[in-house]
């Protein structure tokens, strides 16, 4: 009683003197406030380039940067840097590796830092909103690849919205970064390699090359991190002529910049007395084999096997395609069944070359393969390159023995293979041995169906027979064309006029392949008439464009792809402007029907099958006598079942299978 009473009273006694203790405690508080503040560091500052400002601070300070050209002098201004976005554009993943080392190194100033894919931000959806927030500091950073492409013959900036990126970034710099400085980092490297006498070379790895100088596109996008700025005293002379030898440029001064450079190439060219001409594929073929480097890189090796292709030597490939699976589990075959008679399960897709000179929107490999305008490869005898694509496309079949639903008989015939189309990817036509190995498949009673982007007039001239030769018309005009196909050449449209009327004086099948992109090229009917009557092909096939998913390299959506019946109208409005053809087939499964001309039609049935056994024998008689004895497509023309006909029931599909009906399966876009 004695304690509680104790403690009670100091109770009492503090409660009454409670304002005496308030008061102490906010002194004290005070106190700890004041003594904080005196001993605390200064805020550390940062320069715009993300280093510690140096010397006397007050002595840089009000100092403003000098840009030349897009590169900053050393005379730089010190500021706070409140937050910090970087933007990457990146077609195989360099220019993302970039801008998260980047991220890491500005965490690292302690500086909060957010990464960006550009192709994830629609500017007008959330740009305006983040302009307000706390973020003074904005980085664009864009592979070569993704910002340079060959247009007009120039190495000028990429088409696109406003124009092109200069004019975006004007526009986008007017209406979103006004309040905002930015900056966009680019490759130093405009064409990512040594340009010496008209070619693209690297002074280092072989992984690490380009294609033609006079289109700036980097031909492999699968440059290595590390060699991103490998480059040579030749290399940094012209950007030093170009105003600056920073790497950072301002978008602004891009198109400035690589005239300069171009500029500066040719001077030295005429200096050499003009040695820098492109080598034709003749004097390619001379060329000593030593001093090539191989197509396939490591990395380009890496992402083709993991889509699926059997790589063949250094520039050849071989993929199962998804219409022999089908037909494999008797499921139905693809179009060519419907319109030519192949036996799909039979069919081997492959290509010699997987170099392109195009790189479509709709490219359904994604843009993985190299570009460029002529062979300039090592280059793999034909004989290998038949013989190890007959087994590995062998070993794929063998894959599917006692898998379900799998006809064994189809099975055994699919070990042998029948037809190829040589559609896989890139350009067959390009592989310098085309002929040979075209004769090899024939020697193996092989059918060939040999598919070109009507960009290389002369080889089509040179072909040797196929059983049917495909020309890709993706557009009917030349600015449509520039824009769906994006081709390397600089005489482009030329080449594709004159690679139709190539195809008018061949004697055996030919074929006009038309992709259609709806809101890109189905609204030009006439142009299209106007082309047939320049190439007369004996066929016109008409495909809805294949949507592949979402890729870096096209912005095409599920909005681009017609329904059948909008291909349909399409073709019958063609039809209408074209006397000499008419509609024969339809596949609807595939969204594709087949225009042919009427000589096909004899005695009121169509005949637009192909009699490959009599194809075989025409070919062997044309070789033994030496080229003397032709023949026509006329000569192996069969006739078509009624179940392939458009307006069928069938609709197109053979009624010998069953139609399969697939329930939450991923689509295998894949086949021809």
């Amino acid at each position: 009683m004695d304690m509680w009473s104790f403690f009670s009273t100091c109770l009492v006694s503090l409660w009454l003197h409670r304002l005496y203790v308030y008061s102490a405690v906010a002194f004290g508080v005070s106190i700890w406030i004041v003594i904080q503040f005196s001993t605390s560091k200064p805020q550390e500052k940062v320069t715009e380039h993300g280093e510690k400002p140096t010397g006397n601070p007050a002595s840089s300070e009000g100092i403003e940067d000098k840009v030349v050209n897009g590169c900053a002098t050393l005379q730089r201004k010190e500021v706070y840097v409140a937050g910090v976005k970087i933007f990457y554009g990146s077609q195989t993943g360099t220019a993302k590796r970039f801008a998260r080392a980047l991220a890491e190194a500005v965490i690292s100033l302690n500086v909060p830092v957010e990464v960006i894919s550009m192709g994830d931000c629609d500017p007008d959806d959330c740009l305006l909103e983040e302009v307000g927030r706390n973020i003074d500091r904005w980085l664009w950073m864009l592979s070569a690849s993704r910002i340079m492409t060959r247009a007009e013959g120039d190495c000028n900036v990429a088409q696109s919205e406003h124009g092109s990126i200069e004019a975006d970034f004007e526009a986008w710099k007017a209406k979103f970064l006004s309040r905002l400085q930015a900056l966009c980092r680019g490759e130093k490297k405009p064409c990512g390699g040594k340009c010496k006498k008209g070619k693209c070379k690297s002074p280092g790895k072989q992984s690490r090359e380009s294609s033609d100088h006079e289109h700036g596109v980097s031909e492999y996008a699968n440059t290595e991190a590390e060699e991103l700025f490998e480059s040579s005293s030749e290399e940094e002379a012209d950007a030093e002529e170009a105003g600056g030898s920073s790497s950072v440029l301002d978008v602004e001064d891009l198109g400035k910049i690589m005239r300069h450079v171009k500029e500066a190439k040719r001077e030295r060219e005429l200096e050499e007395g003009g040695v820098g001409m492109r080598l034709t594929q003749e004097n390619a073929g001379r060329k000593e084999e030593g001093g090539k480097r191989e197509m396939i890189t490591p990395a380009l090796r890496e992402a083709l096997t993991k889509q699926g292709y059997k790589l063949i030597g250094s520039h050849s490939g071989v993929k199962l395609c998804r219409w022999t699976k089908s037909m494999l589990r008797g499921r139905g075959g693809c179009y060519k069944h419907t319109f030519y008679g192949i036996e799909s399960h039979r069919c081997m897709e492959a290509t010699p070359s997987l170099a392109c000179a195009n790189k479509c929107v709709f490219c359904w490999r994604h843009h993985t393969n190299p570009v460029g305008t002529e062979w300039q490869w090592k280059m793999d005898q034909p004989e290998m390159i038949l013989q190890e694509a007959i087994e590995s496309h062998q070993n794929m079949i063998k894959q599917f023995k006692g898998v379900s639903g799998v006809q064994a008989a189809r099975f055994e015939e699919a070990m042998t293979a029948k037809h190829c189309a040589l559609s896989l990817v890139g350009e067959p036509i390009m592989y310098p041995e085309i002929n040979r190995f075209v004769r090899l498949l024939h020697q193996h009673s092989i059918s060939t169906f040999l598919v070109t982007n009507a960009q290389f007039p002369d080889e089509i001239r040179n072909l040797e027979p196929v059983t049917q030769l495909y020309v890709s018309v993706d557009a009917s005009t030349k600015e449509s064309l520039k824009r769906i196909d994006r081709p390397l050449f600089k005489d482009f449209w030329q080449r594709f006029l004159d690679s139709l009327k190539a195809l008018s004086e061949k004697q055996q099948r030919t074929v006009y392949r038309l992709t259609l992109v709806k809101a890109w090229n189905v609204d030009e009917l006439k142009a299209y008439a106007d082309l047939i009557s320049l190439g007369k092909p004996d066929f016109i096939e008409v495909k809805g464009v294949t949507y592949c998913g979402k890729s870096s390299a096209s912005n095409l959506t599920m909005a681009n792809v017609p329904w059948h019946e909008e291909v349909v109208h399409f073709v019958q409005e063609l039809a209408n402007l074209i006397p000499d053809y008419e509609i024969a087939c339809e596949h609807e499964h595939s969204n594709c029907l087949l225009i042919a001309h009427k000589k096909f039609k004899i005695n009121g049935e169509w005949c637009t099958w192909i009699d490959y056994d009599r194809f075989q024998e025409l070919v062997r008689a044309q070789e033994q006598s030496g080229g003397s004895q032709t023949f026509t497509a006329a000569d192996y023309a069969a006739r078509t079942p009624h179940w392939a006909l458009f307006g069928s029931r069938e609709r197109g599909f053979d009624p010998l299978d069953v139609r399969h009906q697939r329930k939450n399966k991923a689509r295998d876009i894949s086949g021809c």
